[in-house]
């Protein structure tokens, strides 16, 4: 989801798609064409469905409007309302988040045999906190490394935490930072949990999700990241 490769080519069919229009329309209202595009991407039915906008698979006004609305709140580029790939896989990922509702370790693959223990799930983008069989916080959404960054799988440990921690690398904030895994950490964001393409490896969560976490974690306690990231 959001791959850098996958966002450039969709930008590319857009502007060859919208090229004609601008042409027509002339320099005074070029941008305007470009804020809203009138085309009907690929995904527009499963787009509308899910915004609960009438399916009918043509782009109306009202569609552009709602799905480049969608786009802006979560950073998806270029947010002029185009139902594409990146876009539809943001949906799609939320879809399947809201669907594990409070079972997230159905699936069987976090340990129940190492007490409290923070899970990531790297495929659904889904966090929690378990003791046992347990559910102790969540599941909550996270961002986690994009291509060429993925966050590392299997079991760890929590070994530093710093709750004003600044990155030594890209020197920004990372708040309630927890260590687990060299540079990776637990911590929060100011962005959208769906922004692509993720993060440099971190986990990146809500402030009040990360907060939680700091909360409920200690230096010591597991942390067992499993699965892999739609897109990497």
């Amino acid at each position: 989801m959001g791959d850098i490769r996958r966002r450039g080519a969709v930008a590319l069919g857009i502007t060859a798609l919208v090229a004609p229009v601008t042409l027509t329309l002339g320099a005074g209202t070029a941008q305007a064409a470009v804020d809203c595009t009138t085309v009907a991407g690929p995904y527009q039915k499963r787009v509308e469905k899910f915004l609960g906008r009438p399916v009918d698979g043509r782009q109306s006004t009202a569609d552009c409007k709602a799905v480049k609305a969608f786009q802006t709140r979560h950073g998806i580029t270029p947010d002029i309302g185009y139902a594409g790939p990146v876009t539809w896989g943001v949906m799609d990922l939320m879809t399947k988040q809201r669907a594990v509702g409070k079972n997230p370790g159905r699936d069987g693959k976090c340990p129940v045999d190492k007490g409290r223990i923070a899970c990531v799930n790297l495929t659904l983008q889904l966090s929690w906190i378990q003791d046992g069989r347990k559910l102790v916080y969540g599941p909550v959404p996270v961002r986690t490394g994009r291509d060429g960054y993925e966050t590392r799988t299997g079991l760890k440990r929590i070994s530093w935490r710093h709750i004003d921690h600044v990155s030594t690398i890209y020197h920004v904030p990372m708040p309630y930072s927890q260590f687990f895994d060299g540079g990776q950490a637990f911590h929060s964001v100011g962005v959208s949990m769906w922004n692509p393409p993720g993060s440099h490896g971190c986990v990146n969560m809500t402030r009040a999700d990360a907060r939680a976490y700091w909360s409920l974690l200690r230096s010591g306690d597991d942390v067992f990241v499993y699965g892999r990231k739609p897109g990497t």
